[in-house]
């Protein structure tokens, strides 16, 4: 049966890249979002208090991120991404305050040379955590896999752990951090150049892919939100969006590219990862002339922060796995003073920002715990007119933007391979 049209709920980065390659496919496609705008976790929007537009989280990019490239590519709006012209990564140790650059060699090869390391870390446990890691099985966790304490343990696995996987390494999967590495870092510094988006994510690959889509003819609804779904037998026979049923007739599909909380009253049947830890970002607009020597990505260990982006003059910070972290129970103006201290101890700022924003990302990716790795959804399900998509959807990726877009995609290549 040829597939004719298909509604697909969510205008996340997944269910953009769906509607994207179905539209272009030739298959009428309906939106629906039931926020005011697109990209989900990955959008901007214009802050009133700080004058300036932010984006609602910050996202880590890397030049081995293919289907993120090739999705800004598609919609037009390469230019609006840039490669930083090193693999460096920067970092601060606001405890003891030594600085240090990590240096991603050429080849995977140069792993070990002494600028590919932090300082005082051993090779020899370099290679053993690696090696630990690359052999983890699917319930092991990071702190079980990498079994040093030292110094690479505190200034590398610990702060990658909690920013990849949102979890603490002793609750993390060691096999989806795994799986970053060898995407990345481990292919060596050709694939792990940071990536910015000067405009913001919004403008790089959110706007630009609404305003594709409406030029391939597709249909987008904001405020529009699912809260039902009907079937009969082994096909989904019409969505509920309040009073409003749409019928779902043969030869229509329909893709859910919603988070697992969403999800999972709508089909209670299906096996899903649990929501997993909130995350904290802080926005800083810098004073006057202050701020601008900082480089536009920085790592920082010993603070509450464990990443810090900088966009003109506005600082921005990162807490993830924030369940664990103190700031999660402050007063908003307490937490933006103790995140406004690292970065002032981290770059040498006099003064305060001009104006400070708190978000609190609840529930910010699926569990990225190996139980909860392992209660990922495939793309299809037992109807056969229904995928999802997301980035808790089973990619072998962790909640990345990347594994979003993938997923977006394999979900359109799904029903298209079945009609």
């Amino acid at each position: 049966m040829s597939l004719r049209q298909v509604h697909v709920v969510g205008a996340g980065l997944a269910g953009l890249a769906c509607a994207l390659d179905l539209a272009a496919a030739g298959v009428a496609v309906q939106l629906h979002e039931g926020s005011p705008k697109a990209g989900g976790r990955c959008r901007s929007y214009f802050d009133a208090r700080l004058g300036r537009v932010v984006d609602n989280g910050s996202h880590l990019i890397l030049s081995a991120n293919r289907a993120v490239l090739d999705h800004a590519a598609r919609i037009g709006a390469a230019h609006r991404l840039s490669a930083l012209p090193e693999a460096a990564f920067p970092f601060a140790d606001l405890a003891t305050g030594e600085r240090w650059t990590i240096r991603v060699p050429a080849t995977p090869l140069g792993t070990w040379r002494h600028d590919a390391l932090p300082p005082g870390a051993s090779r020899a446990t370099a290679l053993a955590d690696l090696a630990g890691l690359l052999m983890a099985g699917k319930r092991a966790t990071v702190a079980e896999a990498v079994r040093g304490r030292g110094r690479l343990w505190q200034a590398f696995w610990e702060p990658l752990a909690i920013a990849v996987l949102n979890a603490p390494p002793a609750a993390g999967s060691a096999r989806l951090l795994r799986a970053m590495l060898l995407r990345s870092l481990l292919k060596g510094a050709a694939a792990a150049r940071p990536v910015i988006a000067p405009e913001g994510l919004g403008a790089a690959l959110v706007d630009p892919a609404v305003e594709r889509l409406r030029a391939l003819g597709a249909g987008i609804r904001f405020r529009a939100a699912l809260t039902g779904i009907k079937t009969e037998g082994r096909r989904v026979a019409a969505l509920l969006f309040g009073e409003e049923r749409i019928a779902i007739p043969r030869g229509a599909g329909v893709v859910l590219a919603l988070p697992p909380q969403a999800l999972a009253p709508l089909l209670p049947g299906l096996t899903l990862p649990a929501p997993g830890q909130a995350i904290l970002n802080a926005h800083f607009l810098l004073p006057p002339g202050e701020g601008e020597a900082a480089p536009p990505l920085l790592g920082l260990v010993g603070g509450q922060a464990q990443w810090l982006f900088r966009r003109g003059d506005v600082l921005s910070v990162t807490v993830s796995a924030a369940g664990a972290s103190p700031l999660h129970r402050m007063p908003r103006e307490a937490a933006l003073s103790v995140l406004w201290a690292d970065c002032a101890h981290a770059l040498g700022l006099r003064g305060g920002p001009r104006a400070a924003r708190l978000l609190r990302e609840r529930a910010a990716t699926f569990d990225q715990s190996p139980a909860g790795a392992a209660r990922r959804a495939p793309t299809r399900t037992p109807w056969d007119n229904l995928v999802l998509a997301g980035d808790h959807v089973e990619t072998g990726l962790p909640a990345t933007l990347e594994g979003a877009i993938l997923s977006g995609r394999a979900a359109a290549t799904a029903l298209l391979d079945q009609s």
